[in-house]
């Protein structure tokens, strides 16, 4: 409004050049993308284009405004610069936008400039548009005319149309549908034509347009209807188009055909005769006359009347019923009543000529007067129809009957005819006085109806009859019966919910409500079952899981509705079926098993125990192992797990295994578990001593060397493991100058000086060292040979060799190493104190036959000639025994002097 306001209030000439308004016009389609041009507001108004040298001198630059952003801008996208108009996201629908418009003509071609105006029925987006700067400034009034395209089928306003012809119509009778067909599209989009699908040949489609170019659809009659032979056509009207390709829509069309009065009653016979004999009581039926109509409603009513020709008297004997055709006496025949009557009856229908039918009636005169049979009711009686309860008790009495001749003169006596529980027999002491009664209980199930006669008759043998029905009512007296009185099913586990299970029948001989049956589930039901009380249908409202209970057994109750009501019980078992829904399951999902190295191959090392929820074969389980197949078996009926071979710690401490169990339904299921099979150690493997590496190696002892001061050590090591790896070190056999002088540690193997060395101590130490582990129930050693050279030099190494060379005449001490969790250390006493020590020794282990012996063993072993052999560096020098050097290796160690 501002910007409007500062362009009026410019100066006046620039307003008075360019203020003119002008009006562009475009046309497009309906329903087009974003994006398409539909014009160029700047090219159509001839004002400099941009991008032109005049459009670039001018400051400010041109540009286009939507004046409004109403109804029409939503549609179109405006470029401020080049003025180019295209369409918008939103798409333009004719239909929706112009909707008072329908059925306007919208002129196709493409989207131009027009210089005349649109037509008055075109559907029309206005837009405003304001062209700055000042000097070119202008209101454009931009009409775009929207040109239809079929995108709409034709639809009728019901799916189903019911036209009614009546049955005379004559040829070429024109009937107005009054549901045409609708097509929001325009002009030749719009309906074009209607057709029958189906016309049986007899009628066709004609369409009119009116004024308003509005197409209406005709039913044309083309061929004769009858109404009688077919009262009904039922067809599809289709409406097509004329698109390109052409939309059609359709539906029901029902055409009735209406009845006239075209056809007239019609008599079977033309003559009927009947014979009554002239003793017939009043009311006597003599005959029935019937016509037929084949119209419907009032065109069928049929009334029955006397034709003039039957005279007063005829009419005045025999009654005629307008409406039904029946004859009845109604007058007593006596000796004056003519034998024979010709009872001409008309059948009269509306707008119809009478049809015609002749009763010939013969009366047959009885010169004597037959018995008399006269009943009266002690039961409930209509119209000659006695009704009796069914388990009435026996003797129920029904009626009294008296029979008597009316002219008194010929005895008459009667008797029952019929079947039944019933008896006449004389009431006494009444004469002609017969009671009728009955003989035992009724039963509906067993009969409903009986029909019997009461029949008298005089000495001249003249009969007569008269007939009784009796009408046994039902009484609630069955109780509902189940087609099976134990009703077993079965339904596969993991059912849909609601699942139908069975469809129960009871049956019930009473009639009416007493026979209606409803069904009950009995209170030993679960919830989760349903019984429909009408139908007997059962069925469970959940999924039922055989691991969970695999069989239900329940009672239901049929009731009938009599009263009181009765009812029967039935039993309903229900086994569930297994699916192969659970997959097989370990115990444990981590198995672990402790076995002895050395445990002898297939031997047992351990169950797996698993299970399956599933039976049969779906519950069968297969187990196997997945890795170490080649070490492993695993028997898979018992899960026991065996090793192919025998197992060393040594070579491999534990093995981890997989083993898979797989149940045998289809598909199947698995599962998974991890075994460990830890290996216990054995005490198979003596100490391998790996320093020092020989026998006849030596190492160098400076007689300076302090007395504490460690010289060598022993250095071994365990392939088993626990307490079969704890090593201990002991010396348990010495010889040299003073042998004393050095001591092991029995944990480390460390050994060390104890005293100092004095000039007679010079020469060779050799000490035995036993490497033994702790071993269970047996411990192993090993032996090896520490040789000390106490000298300041080594002057004269093959001297040395030499002397290693000798077997060495050594005690081998039966004392074994200890070691504690804190060893302690005892300081060595002097030579001196040695054998003390050793005696005491021996006396607090109680050896002392033993110590004895020892000592005589070892003096006769002093002189014997040593023998030289190759040792491995893993000896065992027998107790009590000699060592033999000559089996030690003469390989010298190099050391340096600590």
């Amino acid at each position: 409004h501002l910007l409007l306001f500062l362009l009026f209030v410019g100066p006046f000439n620039c307003f008075a050049s360019y203020s003119r308004a002008t009006e562009l016009f475009y046309s497009l389609n309906e329903g087009l993308p974003a994006g398409v041009l539909i014009g160029s507001l700047a090219r159509d108004l001839q004002l400099p284009t941009a991008g032109s040298q005049h459009a670039a001198s001018l400051q400010p630059p041109l540009s286009f405004t939507l004046a409004s952003h109403g109804l029409g801008g939503q549609y179109v996208q405006l470029d401020n610069r080049s003025g180019e108009l295209h369409t918008s996201a939103v798409e333009i629908d004719r239909e929706a936008l112009c909707v008072e418009s329908s059925g306007a003509t919208i002129f196709g071609g493409s989207a131009a400039v027009s210089s005349s105006s649109p037509s008055p029925e075109s559907c029309l987006l206005l837009l405003d548009v304001l062209v700055l700067p000042q000097e070119y400034f202008r209101l454009v009034k931009v009409k775009i005319a929207i040109r239809d395209v079929n995108d709409n089928a034709p639809r009728f306003p019901v799916p189903h149309i019911r036209l009614s012809v009546p049955e005379n119509a004559p040829v070429n009778t024109r009937l107005a549908i009054e549901h045409p067909a609708l097509d929001p599209d325009m002009g030749t989009n719009g309906v074009q034509t209607y057709r029958l699908r189906d016309n049986y040949g007899v009628f066709t489609l004609d369409v009119e347009e009116n004024e308003n170019g509005e197409r209406t659809p005709y039913l044309i009659v083309m061929g004769p209807l009858d109404r009688e032979t077919q009262d009904e056509y039922v067809t599809v009207i289709v409406a097509e188009d004329g698109g390109t390709p052409p939309l059609v829509g359709s539906a029901t069309l029902t055409i009735g055909i209406s009845d006239i009065n075209d056809n007239c009653p019609q008599f079977n016979d033309s003559q009927l005769n009947v014979t009554l004999y002239g003793n017939s009581s009043l009311g006597t039926h003599v005959a029935t006359v019937h016509a037929v109509d084949m119209d419907l409603g009032s065109n069928a009513q049929i009334t029955y009347s006397y034709s003039q020709k039957v005279p007063q008297p005829s009419r005045d004997l025999f009654h005629l019923n307008e409406s039904t055709g029946a004859i009845t006496l109604s007058t007593k025949v006596d000796g004056d009543t003519p034998r024979l009557h010709r009872l001409i009856i008309l059948g009269n229908g509306p707008g119809c000529i009478p049809a015609v039918i002749t009763v010939l009636v013969t009366i047959i005169k009885v010169m004597m007067r037959p018995p008399e049979v006269v009943p009266r009711f002690i039961a409930n009686e209509v119209e000659g129809v006695v009704y009796l309860k069914e388990l009435e008790p026996i003797n129920t009495p029904i009626a009294f009957f008296t029979i008597k001749d009316p002219d008194e003169k010929y005895k008459v006596s009667c008797y029952l005819d019929g079947d039944g529980p019933f008896r006449l027999s004389p009431y006494k002491p009444y004469n002609n006085e017969y009671l009728l009664e009955t003989t035992k209980p009724l039963d509906f199930e067993t009969q409903q109806l009986y029909e019997i006669s009461v029949v008298a008759w005089n000495s001249e043998g003249f009969h007569v009859k008269k007939v009784v029905k009796v009408q046994v009512l039902d009484d609630n007296d069955n109780s509902p019966v189940f087609s099976e009185q134990l009703i077993e099913l079965s339904i596969e586990e993991n059912n849909v919910p609601n699942a139908f299970l069975t469809k129960l029948h009871a049956t019930d001989a009473d009639s009416g409500e007493r026979g209606q049956v409803s069904y009950f589930l009995g209170p030993d039901a679960p919830s989760y079952f349903a019984l429909d009380k009408t139908t007997g249908v059962l069925t469970v409202s959940t999924q039922l899981d055989r691991e969970e209970k695999e069989k239900y057994r329940y009672t239901v109750k049929a009731v009938d509705s009599g009263f009181p009501p009765r009812e029967s019980i039935a039993t309903v078992t229900i086994t569930v079926l297994d699916k192969n829904d659970n997959s097989p399951r370990f115990i444990n999902k981590d198995f672990s098993f402790f076995v002895p190295e050395n445990f002898p191959g297939f031997g047992e090392i351990g169950v797996i125990s698993v299970t399956d929820a599933d039976a049969g074969q779906n519950g069968w389980v297969a187990l196997s192992v997945l890795n170490g197949s080649d070490i492993f078996v695993i028997d898979t009926g018992k899960g026991v797990l065996r090793a192919k071979v025998s197992l060393d710690r040594e070579q491999q401490s534990s093995y981890v295994l997989w083993i898979e169990a797989v149940d045998g339904g289809d598909p199947a299921l698995s599962s998974t578990a991890k075994i460990t099979i830890l290996l216990l150690d054995i005490n198979d493997n003596p100490p391998l001593v790996l320093f020092p590496q020989s026998n006849m190696s030596y190492l160098l002892v400076l007689p300076s060397t302090l007395p504490g001061s460690p010289i060598t050590e022993v250095y071994a090591v365990d392939k088993d493991t626990g307490m079969n790896a704890v090593i201990a070190y002991s010396i348990i056999g010495r010889r040299g100058p003073r042998p004393e002088s050095f001591r092991i540690d029995p944990k480390t193997g460390n050994i060390t000086l104890e005293e100092s060395l004095m000039q007679n101590d010079y020469g060779l130490y050799r000490l035995l060292v036993k490497v033994s582990d702790h071993g269970y129930p047996e411990p192993l050693h090993s032996t090896v040979m520490v040789n000390l050279f106490v000298n300041d030099t080594v002057s004269n190494e093959s001297y040395i060799e030499s002397l290693l060379r000798k077997e060495p005449d050594i005690s081998v001490e039966e004392k074994q190493p200890q070691i504690s969790i804190e060893p302690t250390h005892k300081k060595m006493e002097s030579a001196s104190c040695m054998p003390t020590l050793v005696a005491l020794s021996i006396i607090s282990l109680g050896s002392i036959a033993l110590v004895t012996g020892m000592g005589i063993y070892i003096c006769l072993r002093k002189g014997k000639k040593h023998h030289r052999a190759d040792e491995n560096l893993e000896v065992q020098i027998p107790l009590n025994g000699r060592i033999n050097l000559h089996m030690l290796e003469k390989k010298p160690m190099e050391i340096s002097n600590i």
